[in-house]
């Protein structure tokens, strides 16, 4: 007989192991050529849009939309086209996706485009914000209608529901509180990013879209988005996210178990050797699965980095060079365009998988939670929202020293240059490449270290990283946000090459259907 679970536990089991009916109504089935030639072309889409795993679909949802939107439509000529799309590029299994579905996508188009309509009939607001919004509110809901009752929303509820009371925000009230501590669940958890952030707390807000309540919506949504918007750039919000992400290595293993045993969770938990088992061996299956999740990441990094660099090579330093030199120095495009791959290359060969011990420290966690009323977990949080003042000289030297990370650091990159007679436009893209790059390999080294329960204290490595790499880092970020919004090879692929290629892939799927009844007739 194991351990009585906690209240928060049981209710989570519960929720996990609740029946949900079959659908056995008609589904959305696909040819499969079709779909093979759909998916390659998505993978190869989604490796120059850099983004996480978790969001591919919702992002997927919001450029199908775009796109066909874009040409004009509503909910009818948009919803099943759509769900095809994702059918097709193998977001889903064939005939997974009951036909009903449409109808219910197709509702929830018409009401975000009225929302849209009226939000900009009613309010002196910019339409292109507008228009964003509803975007994300739309695909975020759709991904929703097609995958409901979602495991990972119970696991962020449960993990929410542990940490409200560990999070202290010492001068601000106990609903910002909330609000923090799920966006940081969120974040850190189930991986949302703005989009997905901005779906959950609007539902919060509002509540769920209706027919009824469009009206009230469309009448509060300025100031829905500014109390939102708010919320999104409070001040302590990096400190409460990285409380929680430091502690959600135990809920992605304790995810995977329940997933496995959804339905028999209740009969798993009353057998303490099975269950330990079971978490020992999740882990041992999370570990192996970091080679292969680290090696697409690497090679989706290097299709959008190459992509990305082709347009700098050919289009601004090929056509700088021949303008100053009379060429193109083609020793100074072949170092900027192979460094990346290299350092790619580099960071995937210096990827290490957790050990036995770690599994160890995750067990020990996860019965903790399950078992224990107050789970042995780290120390409770306090934070403030106006954080207390610095004395001004220490704050001065402060800002020297970082000032001087960015001239050693960027300094010493271009002094190499210059001593290689690399020209200073080339020794510019360099520096961008490499910005970019350190951000990419700082990514792909956080996910293959993901499951890894680290020592609290810093060392001297640590600490040298932060002083001659962070700057990189925070750089590249900025310019890899910047890059994969503003990158002109993606609009040329969403509106010049997808819109025909899909049609291409609709018209062989029905070629091929009339094909096949073809045939039938000559049996």
């Amino acid at each position: 007989m194991g351990k009585p679970l906690t209240k928060l536990a049981s209710v989570l089991i519960s929720s996990f192991d609740k029946e949900y009916s079959q659908n056995d109504d008609k589904t959305i089935s696909v040819n499969p050529i079709a779909s093979e030639l759909a998916s390659w072309y998505e993978k190869f889409r989604t490796a120059m849009d850099y983004r996480e795993d978790e969001v591919i679909l919702r992002s997927a949802i919001e450029r199908i939309l775009k796109r066909r939107s874009f040409l004009g439509g509503d909910g009818q000529t948009i919803a099943a086209p759509l769900i095809r799309e994702l059918v097709w590029a193998r977001y889903f299994p064939d005939s997974s996706i009951p036909e009903t579905i449409v109808s219910k996508v197709s509702h929830q188009i018409d009401l975000y485009l009225k929302l849209e309509s009226e939000v900009n009939q009613k309010h002196k607001i910019n339409k292109g914000l507008v228009n964003e919004w509803i975007l994300q509110l739309l695909s975020s809901e759709i991904e929703h209608i097609l995958k409901p009752n979602d495991p990972k929303d119970l696991v962020s509820n449960f993990i929410f529901r542990i940490f409200k009371e560990r999070i202290n925000i010492a001068d601000d009230s106990e609903e910002t509180r909330d609000i923090q501590t799920f966006i940081a669940v969120r974040r850190a958890f189930a991986n949302d990013d703005l989009p997905f952030l901005r779906y959950h707390l609007f539902k919060q807000y509002f509540g769920q879209m209706t027919t009824e309540n469009v009206d009230k919506v469309s009448n509060n949504f300025v100031q829905g988005v500014k109390i939102m918007e708010e919320q999104f750039n409070y001040p302590a919000k990096d400190k409460i996210y990285s409380y929680v992400k430091k502690q959600t290595i135990p809920f992605l293993i304790l995810d995977d178990v329940f997933r496995k045993y959804r339905g028999d969770i209740s009969q798993l938990v009353t057998d303490e050797d099975k269950l330990n088992s079971e978490i020992l061996n999740a882990c041992s299956i999370r570990y192996k699965s970091i080679s292969g999740r680290v090696k697409r990441a690497i090679i989706r990094s290097v299709i959008f980095i190459f992509f990305t660099k082709a347009l700098f090579a050919f289009l601004i330093e090929g056509t700088f060079e021949r303008f100053l030199y009379g060429q193109v120095v083609w020793s100074s495009i072949v170092l900027n365009t192979l460094t990346p791959p290299a350092l790619m290359i580099i960071v995937g060969s210096l990827i290490k998988t957790p050990g036995r011990e770690n599994s160890f420290k995750i067990l020990k966690k996860i019965n903790t939670i399950l078992f224990d009323e107050n789970p042995d977990l780290e120390k409770s949080l306090t934070v403030k929202k106006k954080p207390g003042k610095t004395d001004p000289i220490l704050w001065g030297l402060f800002i020297i020293f970082w000032l001087t990370t960015f001239v050693l650091s960027f300094g010493g990159i271009v002094f190499m240059l210059s001593k290689l007679n690399i020209n200073p436009l080339s020794q510019a893209v360099f520096v961008f490449f490499l910005a970019v790059v350190s951000f990419v390999s700082y990514r792909i080294n956080r996910t293959a270290n993901m499951y890894i329960i680290k020592d609290k204290k810093d060392n001297l490595g640590s600490l040298l990283f932060d002083f001659f790499f962070m700057p990189f880092i925070q750089v590249g970020q900025r310019l890899t946000m910047a890059v994969s919004q503003l990158n002109i090879i993606l609009f040329v692929f969403d509106f010049i090459i997808e819109t025909p290629f899909k049609g291409i892939v609709a018209f062989l799927e029905q070629w091929l259907l009339f094909l096949r009844t073809q045939r039938e007739k000559l049996d």
